[in-house]
């Protein structure tokens, strides 16, 4: 059975990513999804000074063992102002001190929303040209706009177009485990 981790790049109780990413990891027959949210692994603003006096925190080693265990990842990204936001941007700070190679070379998904008609596309792309870079896999990413127009809790995707982009690229993600 694959593990698959996934979480939503965001701090907010009632994230839509944390939703579209246990949505997409629970469609992965034969898997165990491992829903992470970000608030367990709240830890002080990155800067060399605290890395340099007080180490590495122990939550930024528990989140990359968790990382290393797995078979797989799935990223859901909400945009702040264009970019990561502060939660995600944290934690990826301190687990790339860790080592070099941040995601393992693991399968990931790659995904975002919002309520918005873009979808956070931006922020998408941002993270996709990062983790892409000199990960062996064809990373698939997805963007869902309009969120509560196109998604439910019953039926998840709900826009026809919307569903066969998405099914197509958790299907590339299915092929790379």
């Amino acid at each position: 059975m694959k593990k698959i981790v996934a979480f939503g790049a965001s701090s907010s109780s009632s994230s839509i990513n944390k939703k579209l990413a246990t949505f997409a990891a629970n469609k992965i027959p034969n898997s165990q999804a491992i829903i992470l949210d970000l608030n367990d692994f709240e830890m002080p603003i990155y800067s060399e000074d605290r890395d340099k006096i007080n180490g590495i925190p122990e939550k930024a080693y528990e989140f990359k063992m968790i990382l290393k265990n797995a078979d797989g990842i799935i990223i859901s990204f909400a945009e702040h102002n264009g970019s990561y936001t502060s939660a995600f941007k944290n934690i990826f700070d301190w687990i790339s001190r860790i080592e070099k190679i941040v995601w393992y070379n693991k399968p990931m998904f790659l995904m975002a929303t919002s309520d918005g008609s873009r979808g956070a596309k931006l922020v998408l792309e941002i993270a996709y040209n990062r983790i892409s870079r000199g990960n062996p896999f064809n990373i698939p990413k997805f963007s869902l706009p309009n969120f509560y127009d196109n998604f439910n809790e019953n039926d998840g995707i709900i826009d026809t177009d919307l569903k066969e982009n998405f099914s197509k690229s958790l299907l590339l993600f299915q092929k790379n485990l």
